[in-house]
């Protein structure tokens, strides 16, 4: 069978799956992913056998160290996808929610209900348990599941899948439910993308590049997770020991996330108290700086100038852009031009002034005070995440249970005809 076909019959099975997905109950789904939970606990020696493949062929292409990391899964990285599953298993099924009862004048009763999507796709690139968390929630949200991750995790991905695949064999859960498209060739994603008789949705997770090709190639529709040009603005009223610790945390607590700061933004108010010593740690910990105008001439030891295009460029590294800005609107005006709809924060002390931040940064997830890296389903308190869409449309933020439903209008009458 070629790969054309096989992407195609994997696509029947999984629709076929997903209507039978609607009987299986919300008990039997989290039965199943306790044990799914255990099982890669179990395994986890197996686990990290697969992983090492991953990590000796992304030593050998000389991918960049936080690609590696992204990669890589070690015995608290699968204590974490077991605990996400579990996490999942707790929350309320919002499959058969009543969402709105509506009593018409001729007797009919509506009712809308929340559904299943149906067959969701995803395609990701390097991070094993995205493999592990999209399983979970399209299970718990009645969705059958295909599953495509990129070449760099394929040991990995074939791994944990196989791991959580045995588990349905013991479960109500059609096996079916659970599809991973093994192949590496680019290929199998253009054929995926065709098959809108058979996929409800496509979620793409990973660069921008990937996320794009799949948005304008897809004849199924796209939830879309791009780039995470995230921004911290240092305001003029801000508690600056506050906001070194949170600018340091942004940064490079995980510098190849997608929640990750990728500019920082300070008031020239305090811009000559706070970014030397922010800038200091910062290049200590790793990162390299680019600056504007204003931060080079506060801070003149490596610092490159920054480019327009730095203010649009999601790093997924240890590099910086700063800037300074003469006020909160400049700040607000910055992040609306060249931000991407996903992650900003602002650090101050006045309420006003962050409920100004609030209402007119057009992002997924405004913050005050905190950390942009809490951009997250699991932090989120979502169990875990399908992606972070910055989309408007249908779901918007961490993509978790209730985003992976529609719902549905059930009318009940007692013999009712219209006239």
């Amino acid at each position: 069978m070629n790969l054309s076909a096989r992407i195609l019959e994997t696509a029947k099975r999984a629709k076929k799956a997903s209507y039978q997905m609607a009987l299986v109950s919300t008990k039997e789904k989290n039965q199943a992913l306790l044990r799914m939970a255990d099982a890669l606990t179990a395994q986890q020696a197996y686990l990290m056998k697969e992983n090492a493949k991953d990590l000796a062929a992304a030593a050998k292409a000389g991918y960049s160290k936080a690609l590696v990391d992204r990669l890589t899964l070690n015995p608290k990285r699968i204590a974490a996808m077991a605990d996400g599953l579990r996490e999942t298993a707790k929350l309320k099924d919002p499959v058969g929610q009543l969402l709105e009862t509506i009593k018409r004048p001729n007797g009919l009763l509506i009712k809308k209900i929340r559904v299943p999507l149906g067959v969701v796709g995803i395609i990701y690139e390097s991070r094993p348990n995205v493999t592990a968390d999209c399983a979970a929630l399209c299970l718990k949200s009645g969705n059958a599941a295909i599953l495509k991750g990129g070449k760099e995790a394929i040991f990995s991905n074939m791994a944990i899948f196989k791991v959580l695949k045995s588990v349905l064999k013991k479960s109500r859960i059609p096996l079916d439910a659970l599809q991973l498209v093994e192949s590496t060739d680019r290929a199998a994603v253009h054929e995926l993308l065709k098959i809108d008789e058979y996929l409800d949705v496509i979620v793409p997770r990973g660069g921008e590049s990937l996320i794009r090709f799949v948005a304008e190639n897809s004849n199924i529709p796209v939830i879309k997770h791009f780039k995470g040009v995230c921004h911290v603005y240092v305001s003029s009223k801000a508690d600056l020991k506050m906001a070194h610790k949170i600018a340091m945390n942004a940064k490079t607590q995980k510098p190849g996330v997608c929640n990750a700061m990728e500019t920082l933004l300070v008031d020239k108010a305090v811009a000559r108290q706070f970014l030397p010593a922010v800038i200091k740690d910062l290049q200590a910990a790793g990162c390299a700086i680019r600056g504007d105008q204003a931060v080079r001439a506060i801070v003149k030891d490596n610092v490159k100038k920054a480019t327009e295009e730095d203010w649009r460029t999601e790093y997924l590294d240890l590099i910086l852009s700063v800037r300074v800005v003469k006020d909160c609107a400049e700040a607000i005006e910055h992040i609306n031009t060249y931000g991407s709809h996903h992650s900003d924060t602002i650090v101050t002390k006045d309420k006003k002034q962050a409920q100004s931040f609030l209402d007119a940064v057009d992002s997924a997830c405004v913050y005050v005070n905190a950390s942009t890296r809490f951009t997250d389903g699991f932090e989120f308190g979502f169990g875990a995440e399908v992606g972070i869409s910055t989309d408007k449309l249908h779901v918007r933020g961490p993509m978790a249970l209730e985003g992976l439903t529609s719902y549905k209008y059930e009318i009940y009458g007692n013999g009712q005809i219209r006239s």
